[in-house]
């Protein structure tokens, strides 16, 4: 076997290839453990199992009985490559005697030093154990002194952070405290400002009411009294009061543009003051457009005479309203020029007068014939003289056919027509409206209003010949239904007004912002069907300016609030919620964040709202009109609505719980009030009367009906103050007599619109002297009917009838600040 080791490689590598060490470490442990009898056979036998299983299977207890195997492992897999010598890293006996003594002097060497250490002490321990002593007491040193510069310096971060939040906090308090003292002294010198204004307005009304009441004295002595010439010369010289102010120290140009606000009557009478007025009101843009319906009492022959003297001058023409003579109406043909015509109201308006006029006005682009008598003889002429009519009213005119509507389309016809207003023509069937579409394909605005007969295959008529059709107006119109907003869905629609029906449901709106996207006028009123889901769809509409909602029952918080989350929020300017009453505050909160560009907002008859709302309403600083009327609103929430000084109309009728405290409250930071309105407040007094003339002197419109409190004093401070008055209504006040009226015409001359209903104690003559100089008058000087809530003594009644509706009787004189974008278009000739 040693001599396998100087064996060549090749015959090395024979043996480690042939698995010779492992074949005979196999035979051999299984001829040692066995231990045959006969070893040859045994040997045969073994070699033939191992063929059988391969070489690569081979193992060194293959050849060993199973019940004989040792339970031992085996000692080295090496072990017969160590007998054969093929074990190249076997260590020779030198090596080994090498590694013995190498091992045996390393385990001295280190077992003596250690010994030696231990055993032989060294001279200068005690020195080697006080520097090690010493080393140890600096080492605690230093761990402890940085242990208490640890400490020191997180005791001197917290103090340094303590005392600068310290720092801050009395920095803030003394800022505070400044603010607050610089806001007391503010706030003290503004009261004292405010004390002193409202001090000076109070002596300044003194004053002037004192005047007023010597100028209405000495008014009634001249009436008394007559004065003789002689006298009148040196009396005059004596009282002369000096002229606060001379309109002739004015340039040309400002009189006369102060003459374009005048009326007709006005105008003719300026003229006649001196040469020099009478040349400034003979300037031809003062005739352009003349409106003889403000005044009353003209002569036909001064009409005559007026037309045929400016007849290339008249531009616009109003006669609505008057009775003049059918002559007097033909005298319009002489102004050639005519774009705007208004016949509204004209009883004497015939046929032969509007063939006259047909004749001679052929570039007439405005016209209105809405309740006259015409007749299809009247239809005949308009497509044949007005081949440029844009603006055409037929309102009430129930005398025409549906063949007068088959005229329109006769020679030119009227295709350049945009606006048509049919309202009330009841007489006009399918027929009609098909001659309607083929003749006025152009149409652009469409209003029917109180047709019953008007339905949904009407429509449809128009839409298929009237694509341009983009703002409809149906009021009054109950059978009018979804179906016509599916059929409208093929015109770009700007503005649709509904009210009064029954059969629009939610499913109208269903796919309003796919169909009409550029909508920005929706007039729902009185449309019971309609719920919260259709303020969730209309709250997609980016364009959308004007919403009416009046009567809509259903809407509550919860529409509302989904609503304003909506981009159509954004760009609202007008909202109208009345008879909401569902609504409560949580709407009003939410609609002060939402609505940045709200200027008109109507929440009448909202009763779930309260003082908290108004708070809310204060911070929308847009608002220029808001209507409370039949809220819970109290003094408390006048005084909170006061600190909205940008307030031009409030409406506060059937506001049972406000007082004249919160009355005068609010309107002492009123003085750009123009419109109010507190009727059927029955608590009210002279008081709010006085503090409206004190305070609002710029006030147009006044509202007080239904307060039985209300005297003579109160009107007579009224009359002193308020010249710009245009509006008044006094119906119910049964201690007004008719001394008031004499007052209003001589300090209210700008006074229109007079209302008197259930006044006992104006005399009927006090009141036919008054029409004579207001424009309109409603007067009657019955008992109060029950609903007012008193008798005629003005004491209250024990079970009073319910309130008017919606449209109550204050609407006769006071047009909506919510029919700004509502107006139809014959407000343009006034």
């Amino acid at each position: 076997m040693s001599s396998l080791r100087c064996a060549t490689p090749k015959l090395r590598n024979y043996f480690k290839d042939k698995y010779i060490p492992q074949i005979c470490e196999a035979l051999l442990c299984g001829l040692l453990v066995t231990c045959p009898s006969d070893p040859l056979r045994y040997l045969q036998q073994m070699i033939k199992i191992i063929i059988k299983n391969g070489l690569e299977n081979l193992l060194w207890d293959m050849c060993i009985n199973p019940a004989l195997k040792p339970r031992l492992r085996r000692l080295s897999e090496t072990y017969l490559e160590q007998l054969f010598g093929l074990d190249d890293q076997l260590v020779t006996p030198e090596l080994m005697v090498k590694a013995c003594t190498f091992y045996t002097g390393h385990l001295v060497k280190s077992h003596f030093g250690g010994w030696k250490e231990v055993a032989i002490p060294r001279a200068n321990q005690e020195a080697i154990m006080a520097e090690k002593m010493n080393r140890a007491i600096e080492h605690y040193n230093a761990r402890c002194l940085k242990s208490f510069f640890i400490h020191w310096f997180s005791y001197v971060k917290t103090t340094r952070e303590r005392l600068v939040v310290l720092l801050l906090r009395l920095r803030e308090m003394f800022y505070t405290q400044r603010q607050k003292f610089i806001l007391a002294i503010w706030k003290e010198k503004a009261r004292q400002r405010s004390k002193s204004r409202e001090d000076d307005l109070i002596l300044k009304h003194e004053l002037q009411l004192r005047k007023w009441k010597y100028k209405l004295s000495k008014s009634k002595a001249v009436e008394e009294k007559p004065i003789s010439p002689e006298q009148s010369a040196s009396d005059s010289a004596l009282s002369a009061v000096p002229v606060e102010f001379d309109i002739a120290a004015l340039p040309d140009q400002a009189i006369t543009l102060i003459f374009s606000y005048l009326s007709f009557r006005e105008t003719i009478t300026c003229g006649q003051v001196n040469r020099s007025w009478m040349a400034l009101t003979h300037r031809g843009f003062l005739w352009s457009a003349i409106d003889f319906s403000t005044s009353k009492n003209i002569a036909d022959k001064c009409v005559v005479t007026t037309l045929q003297k400016w007849r290339l001058t008249v531009l616009c023409l109003n006669f609505r309203g008057c009775h003049f003579r059918t002559k007097t109406l033909k005298a319009v043909s002489h102004c050639k020029n005519l774009q705007e015509l208004n016949l509204s109201d004209c009883k004497s308006l015939t046929d032969e007068s509007m063939r006259h006029i047909s004749e001679g006005c052929p570039g007439v682009l405005y016209l209105n014939l809405s309740n006259t008598a015409i007749t299809n003889r009247t239809m005949r002429l308009l497509p044949r003289y007005f081949h440029n009519l844009q603006n055409l009213s037929l309102a009430y005119c129930r005398k025409f056919t549906d063949k007068g509507l088959q005229y329109l389309n006769l020679g030119n016809g009227c295709h350049k027509l945009i606006y048509l207003d049919l309202s009330g023509c009841t007489q006009i069937s399918v027929q009609g409206f098909r001659n309607i579409a083929s003749s006025c394909t152009g149409i652009m605005h469409l209003t029917i209003n109180d047709m019953p007969t008007l339905t949904d295959n009407c429509v449809k008529v128009l839409v298929e010949k009237c694509p341009r059709i983009s703002s409809v107006v149906f009021l009054g119109s109950p059978h009018i239904s979804d179906c016509t907003f599916k059929a409208l869905s093929s015109c770009n629609l700007k503005k649709i007004r509904f009210e009064g029906n029954k059969r629009i449901t939610d499913a109208c709106f269903k796919y309003i912002d796919k169909n009409y996207p550029g909508i920005n006028h929706i007039y729902m009123v009185d449309c019971k069907a309609l719920t919260d889901s259709s303020l969730r769809s209309l709250s997609v509409l980016k364009q959308l300016a004007v919403l009416n909602l009046t009567n809509c029952v259903r809407i509550s918080d919860t529409g509302l609030r989904q609503f304003l989350d909506g981009p159509a929020s954004i760009r609202l300017r007008e909202l109208n919620l009345t008879n909401c009453t569902l609504l409560g505050d949580t709407s009003i909160v939410r609609l002060s964040e939402r609505c940045p560009n709200l200027h008109y907002l109507s929440l009448r008859n909202c009763d779930h709202l309260t003082d908290i709302a108004i708070e809310f309403i204060t911070s929308m600083l847009s608002l220029i009109s808001i209507d409370l009327s039949g809220t819970l609103i109290t003094d408390e929430g006048l005084t909170t609505l006061s600190r909205h000084r940008r307030l031009r109309e409030l409406s506060l009728s059937e506001c049972i719980n406000i007082s004249d405290v919160g009355i005068r409250s609010y309107c002492r930071t009123s003085l750009h009030l123009e419109h109010l309105d507190v009727s059927f407040c029955t608590h009210l007094t002279d008081e709010i009367i006085k503090t409206v003339a004190i305070f609002c002197t710029r006030i147009t419109s006044l509202n007080i009906a239904g307060c039985p409190k209300i005297t003579d004093g109160g009107l007579e401070a009224l009359s002193a103050k308020c010249h710009y008055l245009h509006i008044l209504d006094i119906s119910g006040c049964i201690l007004l007599t008719d001394q008031i009226l004499q007052h209003l015409q001589i300090g209210c001359k700008q006074l229109r619109i007079l209302k008197m209903q259930y006044c006992m104690s104006i005399s009927a003559a006090a009141a036919h002297r008054m029409s004579a100089v207001v424009q309109h008058q409603e007067y009657s000087s019955s008992n109060p009917p029950r609903w007012f809530g008193y008798d005629s003594g003005g004491n209250p009644l024990a079970e009073p009838h319910s309130k008017m509706p919606v449209r109550n009787y204050s609407e006769l004189i006071v047009k909506e600040a919510f029919s700004s974008d509502e107006e139809s278009p014959d407000s343009n000739v006034k």
